[in-house]
């Protein structure tokens, strides 16, 4: 009989291309793993990962059982997940993955709640890009994640998983109270040429929403300072270096020295959505996650 905890060993070194990173992203040991899939080998006869150089890749008899062996665990965790529908129980373990401010503005308050509400239910938390998050839950590494996209930069889902909107979210921009900017009632992206930007690092979808509010400019955003932290953003400008377009979600209170202006043509707005396998949908416990997440934007609005 195959291993289910051995098939998703060898599922996780296919989609990840190493044993190390599947060990990782899964929360064993390398040795763990190997251990693993050279079981999985002896089960079924026949050479599951083939070495080349130091890495290694999925054989052809391997990728037949990487595909085949999807649908099974997709067909368990379905059988689990009505199991509890049928007793009502929220229980178990969820696996999160979340970007930064909605750890602080949105899951961190909910899942204080959901403890508290369902002493069976147990969760873990990892901070993780949108892209990073999707990818984990759709390998099911990951039982729910909590990602954003920014206006019209494309977040690509893929059909197995189901998306929930649970927040929207504003950006403005955050300056020092004696920048020139600080005493408008609003900015549009045409007052913002040649400011010097502190920004996220290109390549993720902040720093794109930011290139792409710049459009009919005719000009970039000139980017002075790079940080992946708002928080760190919000330091910046408050030692006069820069302006940040900085997220309401999760923001810390800005002090004396800073100055949030809105922004206008376009509004910096995002769309806080939770995705989860269909496989879960009948789960208790993602419901359960569900409504906390969207209870706190609730009271946030």
């Amino acid at each position: 009989m195959i291993e289910i905890a051995a098939l998703g060993s060898l599922r996780a070194v296919a989609l990840h291309g190493s044993v190390s990173r599947a060990a990782e992203v899964l929360g064993y040991t390398p040795s763990a793993v190997s251990q693993q899939v050279k079981r999985l080998e002896r089960q079924v006869g026949v050479p599951l990962l083939e070495r080349v150089g130091r890495g290694v890749i999925v054989t052809r008899a391997g990728r037949y059982l990487v595909d085949a062996g999807v649908r099974v665990l997709d067909d368990l965790e379905a059988v689990e997940a009505g199991l509890h529908r049928q007793t009502g129980a929220v229980a178990g373990h969820l696996r999160l993955g979340v970007f930064s401010t909605a750890t602080r503005g949105l899951v961190a308050p909910a899942v204080r709640e959901l403890l508290a509400a369902h002493p069976l239910l147990t969760l873990s938390v990892t901070e993780l890009e949108p892209w990073d998050s999707i990818d984990l839950v759709a390998a099911g590494h990951h039982d729910v994640g909590v990602v954003h996209t920014w206006g019209d930069v494309p977040l690509d889902v893929p059909d197995h998983l189901v998306r929930t909107s649970v927040s929207h979210d504003v950006a403005d921009v955050v300056c020092h109270r004696d920048h020139p900017l600080a005493g408008r009632d609003r900015v549009s992206p045409a007052d913002l040429v040649g400011e010097g930007w502190i920004a996220t690092p290109e390549g993720t979808i902040c720093r794109q929403w930011l290139s792409r509010m710049y459009d009919g400019t005719g000009a970039l955003p000139r980017i002075a300072h790079v940080s992946m932290e708002f928080e760190s953003h919000l330091a910046l400008a408050r030692a006069g270096l820069g302006i940040a377009l900085v997220p309401r979600l999760g923001r810390s209170t800005l002090g004396a020295d800073l100055v949030a202006v809105p922004v206008v043509d376009p509004v910096p707005t995002r769309d806080v959505v939770a995705v989860h396998r269909r496989s879960m949908a009948d789960s208790p416990a993602v419901a359960a996650v569900l409504d906390a997440l969207a209870g706190v934007s609730g009271r946030r609005s």
